[in-house]
Formats: structure tokens, sequence, C-alpha cells
């Protein structure tokens, strides 16, 4: 049985600061941020269950599994609460791999196809509203007591400390090199638009793959902190496991259901930014009139409003994209909306959708098997969702993008592009530095 209690906690405290500097060495941690909407932050520390999936039922299974220790939850009843935060009471955090079997390559180990985490403590915000959730399973085989003794000890854990600074070595440069020589990421560009040319496919995102490797382990702490900074926009996210931590900073909404309303965005098409605010909006307004960046776009919108229609009452799309920009690239972006038809969950929305053409293919059926043939690289969680649900099946997730698996000493940083008919390899590889650009200085 699944048991919890939510009280409010001083708003003021820096939730993912108190997480990260109070996890142990066993322990799982998780944290979501978005500082730009009112503040939200959704952190996570213990494991209370752990809910792995494999394969193309993997959405479904952990879906299904974590509605069934929804059912005869002992908890608060939220309507008691209206002024609580989204992502308030007992929550499900974590997120999916790329591929129904993604992740198998040995710098993922710890990170399942499908994982996700009951933290024993959870701590939600936003609008200067702040809640503390503590959890437990009790499946009558642990002594009451012992759970008891144990959420005591992580409470007392906790400590109300700032984000460590990011403290570079100056006297010892990492080293980074990519995975693959760049002249494998433009051969396989090449190949893809042979094969969009000849009607195979429409389009292909290819991704690659950067190692940072330092001396001594990396501390993502630092990094997560100075994301959240440069990035408010974005969800800065982070999934930590004993062996490992996954982070980054994604501009992209996957899915967010509240009630019978779901919320999505199709994001395709990328350009830099300039310091100068002329040069920026010049950038800006190329890019909204690119041929190619706007059939990038349309492939991605059209493709989820298909994927939602056959479970809502009504999709809506917004007739012309929007710029939306974050600290070092503008992207095309088409808010979707859609009013359900039938109690579809978070993570079930969250499977019909993924992965979109801004981060797949079109069609994907076609586009399923060229994608690891010509990258040549195991994504592991790299563009799959990252987020959390609750015990009403709302939640939110979005796509881990311009993202860093780091382990131990080296940190693994993935990026990709939207390859059309027109592409051009050498300006792919370029777009795909911009998107780099985002984490390696923070590594490096």
């Amino acid at each position: 049985m699944l048991a919890a209690v939510t009280v409010p906690v001083p708003a003021e405290t820096d939730l993912s600061a108190a997480v990260l500097g109070s996890r142990g060495s066993t322990d799982a941690v998780f944290c979501l941020e978005q500082p730009a909407r009112g503040g939200f932050v959704l952190a996570g520390l213990g494991a209370a269950i752990a809910i792995c999936a494999h394969g193309p039922s993997r959405f479904v299974e952990a879906a299904a599994r974590c509605r069934a220790l929804g059912r005869g939850a002992a908890v608060g009843d939220p309507a008691e609460d209206p002024g609580a935060p989204p992502a308030s009471g007992p929550v499900f955090v974590g997120g999916f791999a790329f591929a129904d079997e993604g992740g198998s390559a040995p710098e993922w180990g710890s990170l399942a196809p499908a994982r996700l985490v009951l933290p024993e403590i959870a701590l939600a915000r936003q609008d200067g509203e702040a809640r503390m959730t503590v959890a437990a399973v009790l499946d009558g085989a642990e002594d009451p007591d012992a759970v008891l003794a144990r959420l005591g000890a992580r409470l007392e854990s906790l400590e109300a400390a700032p984000m460590p600074m990011l403290d570079p070595d100056l006297l010892d440069a990492p080293r980074v090199a990519g995975a693959a020589p760049p002249e494998h990421y433009e051969a396989a560009v090449a190949r893809a638009v042979e094969l969009i040319e000849s009607g195979e496919v429409e389009k292909l995102v290819l991704a690659r793959e950067v190692r940072v490797h330092h001396r001594r382990a990396i501390d993502p702490a630092p990094v997560l902190g100075a994301l959240r900074e440069i990035f408010p926009e974005c969800y800065s996210y982070l999934v930590g496991t004993p062996e490992l931590t996954f982070l980054g900073a994604s501009p992209e909404l996957l899915v967010r259901r509240d009630g019978a309303r779901a919320q999505t965005v199709a994001l395709a098409g990328t350009t830099r930014r300039s310091a100068d605010p002329a040069v920026d909006r010049h950038l800006g307004e190329r890019l909204a009139s690119s041929d190619k960046n706007r059939e990038e776009q349309a492939i991605v919108a059209r493709r989820i409003a298909r994927a939602l229609a056959p479970v809502s009452l009504w999709v809506a799309a917004a007739e012309e994209p929007v710029l939306v920009r974050v600290q070092n690239v503008q992207h095309l972006a088409t808010p979707i909306r859609a009013q359900l038809a039938e109690p579809v969950s978070a993570l079930e929305l969250a499977g019909l959708l993924h992965p979109t053409p801004a981060v797949g293919g079109e069609p994907w059926e076609a586009a399923r098997p060229l994608v690891p043939a010509l990258e040549g690289l195991d994504r592991g969680w790299y563009a799959g969702p990252v987020g959390w649900t609750d015990l009403a099946e709302d939640g939110e997730l979005c796509v881990a993008l311009r993202c860093a698996l780091v382990r131990g000493s080296v940190g693994h940083l993935y990026a990709g592009d939207g390859i059309v008919r027109g592409s051009v390899p050498a300006e792919e590889l370029a777009e795909t530095e911009m998107k780099l650009a985002a984490l390696l200085p923070l590594l490096s």
C-alpha cells in the first residue's frame, strides 16, 4: 500500500539544492525546474519504489503499474489544499529511453528503457507555494517502525544549503573528443538526404555524441545550477542513480495533461542568437521564412495532431509557428492543445506522441531502422521523455534534449538535427555544434 503525507514548506528554500546536497551514495535523485514558469521546481530524493519496463508497451505498462499503486493509497485529499503547486503529493518521476530497448550500452547501465521512481521525499514549488511529500510503499514484508525510522532519517538529512558553484580546474583542462569524427556525421547526413530525395522517408533526425574526459569525478549539482540560471525558459532536468546522472536543459514540452486538457508543442527549425538585437531579429525572421525550416516544422505539427486525434474531442494547433528564443539558439514552435475524449494518462499520451518527427523521423515506421544505422550510437535516454505523473494520472514530460550523461569522470553529450530535402551536411554539423554549446562549456 502507498502511504504519503504532504505539508507546506518555505517557498524560498532552494529545493533542488536541498535534495542534491542530501543525496547519499546509494540514492536515486530527480530534479525538474522551469524558472520562467512561476519558479516551478520538482525535486525528489530516495526511492520508495522503482518501476521499470522494457519494449514497445513500456509506456502503457508503466502507467498501469503507477495506477495500481495509486488504488487505495492512504494520502490526503488534494481538494483540501487548493493552493498547492503542480506535482504536489505523491508523484512518480523519471523517464524513458528513446528506443524501446534503448540504453543497452554500458554507460547507460542503471537507466532502464522505462524507469519511474516514487521518491521518499518530494518537494514541489510554483508561484510562491511549496509542499513536501513523504511517501512509503508498505508490502507487509517490512517492519512499519523500520520504515518510519528510515523516513525520519531522510527528513533529518535534508539541509537548506545553496547550490554549489562551478569551480573549473584551470590547470587541468579536460579532453574533449567526438565519439566519431565529424566526417562521419556529415556522411550520415548526406546519405539521409539521398534517402529523402528517393522518397523512402520525408525526414530523419540524426544525433551525434561528444565526450568530455576529466581527471576527477564530475559533480552534476553545479551544472544543474548553471543550466537553470542560463536557460530559465527551458526545462532543466536531472535524473540520478547511484552509478550515473543524466541532465540537461530542454526547450521542448512533449506533453502536459491536466484533467481532460492536454498541451504539447511542435518544435523544429533552429538558428543561432546574436548579442546585437537587430541581427538577432534578422536571424529569427530568416528562420521563420526559411522553406526548409518551415517544412521541418510542418512535418512535426501534422504528426502530433494526427497522434492526438483518436483520443481527443478536438485538437487545435496555432496557424503559424512562433519563435522561441533561449540563451544560445532560437527555434520555430507551434503550440498544440487538445480536449481529451477519454481518460488517457500523461504517460500513455507520451507514448502516443513519442518520438515526434522533431527527434525521430517521418514516417517513423520507415525511419525507425535508419536512424540508429546512420548514427552508429546508442541514444539511451537522449530525446526520450523525462518528467512526472501523479495519482490522478496528470503530469508533464519534456523531451530530453541539450543533455549529458555523466558517469564518474566522463560526460557524454548528445545533440541532433532534423534532415529534410535540401539539407547541407556542413550546415547540419554546425547546427549540432550550436546545440552542444548549451552544456559543453559547463562540462569542459
